[in-house]
């Protein structure tokens, strides 16, 4: 326990000090098209997006654990994190919400960029799944974990530091194994500006930690553990889409 608990250490701490460096580095010079208009009117960034997914990654890349397991934890979050800012970017003015939009808008034609984040995180997953397990039914289940945490946490950033808690609140138990270390240090070097209304996560940054946090379930259980993750995972995506077609009917909360 107390290797496992410095392997820990060592990971969150290198995902908070990259997470702080980049969140700061780009603060320094702001652009545009990185700023929205919060719930109370407040001009806040994205920064803590990419911060969150670089630190996330560099926590993951620097523990002492298999080389696949290793490349699917930095694989899943910088996938997730590069489709998040797609969506961020090229999908700020889109009023739709929810996979059923999303995936619906593609059945007439339109590749939406919420429809680009869905697959892709997706995709990333499986490809993660394939590095951290044998069986193809293992691989597709640790598919839909992956990409299911990343939505879950995304779905919760609807309040200052709300998707930063949650982070911090599924990782905090996995923490001793070593893999949650790394979204868990990294999103603790960002809460406090997010709370303070300053920056937000964004799709970028709840996607990334959504997917750390997801290899990390993924690594620590077997077929039985991921079929009730996934399950649960599921029952949540369902719940959420519904919620986010209520908010789309109204103004965005951030």
């Amino acid at each position: 326990m107390g290797a496992a608990l410095s392997r820990a250490v060592k990971s969150g701490a290198v995902a908070a000090v990259v997470a702080g460096g980049v969140y700061r580095a780009l603060r320094a010079r702001p652009r545009p098209h990185w700023q929205r208009t919060n719930h109370v009117g407040r001009t806040v960034d994205l920064y803590a997006g990419p911060a969150a997914a670089l630190g996330t990654a560099a926590g993951a890349a620097v523990l002492p654990l298999p080389a696949r397991t290793r490349c699917a934890a930095v694989l899943a979050v910088l996938a997730a994190g590069g489709c998040g800012a797609y969506d961020d970017l090229a999908g700020a003015d889109d009023p739709r919400r929810g996979f059923r939009a999303h995936l619906g808008a593609l059945r007439d034609g339109e590749v939406t960029s919420g429809a680009v984040k869905l697959l892709g995180i997706g995709a990333a997953g499986l490809a993660a799944g394939a590095l951290l397990k044998e069986r193809p039914v293992d691989r597709v289940l640790a598919a839909v974990v992956i990409a299911g945490t990343a939505h879950l946490v995304n779905l919760t950033d609807v309040r200052p530091a709300a998707a930063a808690a949650t982070a911090l609140a599924l990782g905090a138990p996995g923490l001793p194994g070593g893999l949650a270390a790394a979204p868990v240090g990294a999103v603790a070097a960002l809460a406090a500006d997010d709370l303070g209304e300053r920056t937000m996560l964004g799709d970028t940054g709840a996607h990334a930690l959504g997917a750390g946090l997801g290899v990390a379930i993924v690594a620590g259980r077997g077929r039985a553990g991921l079929a009730a993750h996934a399950a649960g995972l599921a029952a949540a995506a369902v719940y959420g889409d519904r919620i986010s077609r209520r908010i789309a009917r109204t103004p965005a909360d951030r």
